[in-house]
């Protein structure tokens, strides 16, 4: 069951590549942040309080998420594949993504998805360090917080009216600091991963490393 873990912080280009990648080779995609969105938006929906960390544990638990191969979502019968990519969700996902009992559930889910598919292409912020950390390719993109804060407002349905450049940037960096700091699962490189920095790359041409990347590294 080959797995090819893609990590890094928001706007490097992880779900673009990732989901590519998968299409590409014909492999399942796990889009992990999409889980925490999915807990995010019921709890908005339910007016779970977002610092209320036992309540988010409990929901997260009793959720009937289904994420399939190609990366449509469902939070029980409804396909939320959208809704989840709100401003207002993205604005608050990294508040419940940071609950420690939150990510035990997801961790739940992700490993499931892998066992149910042969080959599957991660990616998230703990894929290869906590997720799947004996995945057989690891890696991890990044680029500047100036150039990623300009990829995601080129995703106009995940950038608030009226956003410029600075205030993304902003908001970038803050959720960096708490990725990087939070005590559960922080966002950090793991050790065995292939990092490659896209700052100066079209994405055609991170597309292209990262695909040579994954065929010489894992034979079909």
């Amino acid at each position: 069951m080959p797995i090819v873990a893609i990590d890094g912080p928001a706007g490097a280009g992880k779900s673009t590549i990732a989901r590519r990648l998968a299409r590409a080779l014909d492999w399942a995609y796990l889009d992990s942040g999409a889980l925490y969105r999915a807990v995010t938006l019921a709890a908005m929906e339910r007016e779970v309080a977002l610092d209320d960390t036992e309540a988010l544990t409990r929901l997260a638990g009793e959720l009937e998420i289904e994420l399939e191969p190609g990366g449509k979502l469902l939070l029980g019968r409804e396909n939320v594949t959208r809704r989840i990519r709100t401003p207002e969700v993205t604005e608050a996902v990294s508040r419940v993504a940071t609950v420690p009992g939150v990510r035990e559930v997801m961790v739940s889910h992700q490993r499931r998805f892998a066992a149910r598919n042969e080959r599957v292409v991660a990616e998230g912020r703990d894929i290869g360090t906590v997720v799947f950390p004996d995945a057989d390719l690891k890696i991890y993109l990044d680029a500047d917080s100036g150039e990623r804060a300009r990829r995601r407002l080129q995703q106009e349905d995940e950038v608030a009216d009226g956003a410029d450049e600075a205030s993304v940037r902003a908001g970038i960096e803050a959720r960096d600091r708490q990725d990087r700091s939070r005590k559960t699962a922080p966002l950090r490189v793991a050790e065995d991963a292939w990092r490659l920095d896209t700052s100066e790359m079209t994405l055609d041409e991170v597309f292209a490393a990262v695909r040579n990347r994954v065929t010489s590294a894992i034979r079909p």
